[in-house]
């Protein structure tokens, strides 16, 4: 192996060719190899690549018929760049692969990208934290499917904590989803988000509600590439937020002296009086 040879994945995210990172378009374009799935991938973040890279699409291979590229960038000292949809972090299947290239002994580096939760967030013009009302995002799938769920990760023991949900790979089985997030106690007014192919051309994206989610799915005949937001937060006013508060400090603002003390009663539970 040549101390050249190098994998890189890379975070291609929700589809649009123009939301790939700076690091990205760089990676992909110096690249020997790049490796992408036709399936998942948009074809016009090739157009970073090389004219001269050799270019392997992946839908069709499992993982033993890419390790061969693996084995040859070891032994050539070949840059590879390996282009994941969305946010390699999240049900990527990258760990294994990870594994696999440290024990050829090539260098691996991530590349993050930018997840499709965040971009039907920006879609929808909503934000998914907001204060007083949900300060926390769940990223989760629901249980039952190809790949087993570890214990005590099921739909319905997330939804108890009512906050932000994204849903992933469960659009198939949408009665269910509806049924456990029912079942964990979302109300069935809570606001809901359907979105297939966000940033791509085909890309829709439906607003509903919890308890109309089935029924939502079904009518637009959606089955994969799908992903759902739930929680209060996709409706909720804005309400105020600290950190913007006069009264708020940091290294870089200092605070002003009534707006603190309304602050800090505000935070003490108290209330002002006429």
């Amino acid at each position: 192996m040549t101390s050249d040879a190098k994998v890189w994945f890379v975070g291609a995210g929700p589809g649009a060719a123009d939301l790939l990172t700076l690091r990205a378009a760089r990676v992909i374009a110096e690249a020997d190899i790049v490796i992408w799935a036709a399936s998942l991938v948009h074809a016009d973040v090739l157009a970073h690549a090389r004219p001269d890279a050799e270019i392997v699409d992946s839908s069709r291979l499992p993982i033993e018929g890419v390790l061969p590229l693996y084995r040859r960038a070891a032994e050539q000292g070949l840059t590879v760049a390996r282009i994941h949809s969305g946010d390699p972090a999240l049900w990527g299947a990258v760990q294994e692969q990870l594994d696999l290239c440290r024990a050829l002994g090539l260098a691996v580096e991530i590349v993050p990208g930018v997840s499709s939760f965040t971009a039907v967030a920006a879609i929808v013009g909503r934000e998914l934290t907001v204060p007083e009302v949900a300060q926390s995002v769940i990223l989760t799938r629901l249980e039952g499917g190809k790949t087993p769920m570890p214990p005590g990760e099921r739909v319905r023991d997330f939804a108890r904590h009512g906050t932000t949900m994204a849903l992933f790979l469960s659009a198939a089985r949408s009665g269910q989803v509806q049924a456990e997030l029912l079942a964990g106690g979302y109300p069935p007014d809570t606001p809901a988000v359907v979105a297939y192919q966000a940033t791509w051309p085909d890309e829709l994206v439906v607003r509903c509600t919890v308890g109309t989610l089935e029924a939502t799915v079904k009518q637009h005949k959606l089955w994969k590439h799908t992903l759902f937001l739930v929680g209060p937060a996709l409706a909720a006013e804005g309400t105020r937020s600290h950190l913007y508060h006069p009264g708020h400090f940091h290294t870089f603002r200092r605070a002003e002296p009534a707006a603190r003390a309304e602050l800090r009663r505000a935070r003490a539970g108290e209330t002002e009086t006429p």
